[in-house]
């Protein structure tokens, strides 16, 4: 039982390099350890890098919390097939960023998609995202139209 208080302790004060206050090095690297950690559609491994009390937006979901981050991240994965995700850096500033994506993926029908989006992350001291809101946009395409492989 201590075991396992002491280590939701150890990852509630985990650090996640790069800290803010970021510099243009920095940001760029925190947004490709974004970009690298979406890409592996492995909820557990990306619901790391928020707080345990992480505030999210994503579309019209109003998400709370790491755990609620893994659930809502499992069930997007299982909808949105061979995902595969490219970030930008937009801005940034102390603990803050902007960041456009996109986003390519199909359903179960085969239906192809490319996801347009801007998030706005605002960052705790430890490196942990605090903050999450995200606006998205689907575009039905061809899957000969793709440009992220």
């Amino acid at each position: 039982m201590w075991d396992d208080v002491l280590a939701e302790k150890d990852a509630q004060v985990a650090k996640r390099l790069p800290l803010p206050p970021f510099t243009l090095e920095t940001a760029l690297q925190k947004v490709q350890l974004a970009e690298d950690a979406w890409n592996s559609k492995d909820p557990e491994k990306v619901s790391l890098a928020y707080t345990i009390d992480t505030e999210w937006r994503n579309r019209t979901d109003f998400i709370n919390g790491r755990e609620e981050v893994k659930a809502f991240l499992t069930r997007k994965w299982t909808t949105e097939l061979d995902y595969r995700l490219k970030k930008e850096l937009w801005g940034f500033r102390e603990n803050r960023m902007a960041v456009r994506f996109e986003y390519e993926w199909h359903d179960a029908d085969g239906q192809w998609y490319r996801s347009y989006g801007n998030e706005l992350w605002e960052f705790d001291g430890n490196g942990l995202m605090k903050k999450r809101f995200a606006s998205i946009n689907d575009a039905p395409i061809l899957e000969t139209e793709r440009r992220i492989r």
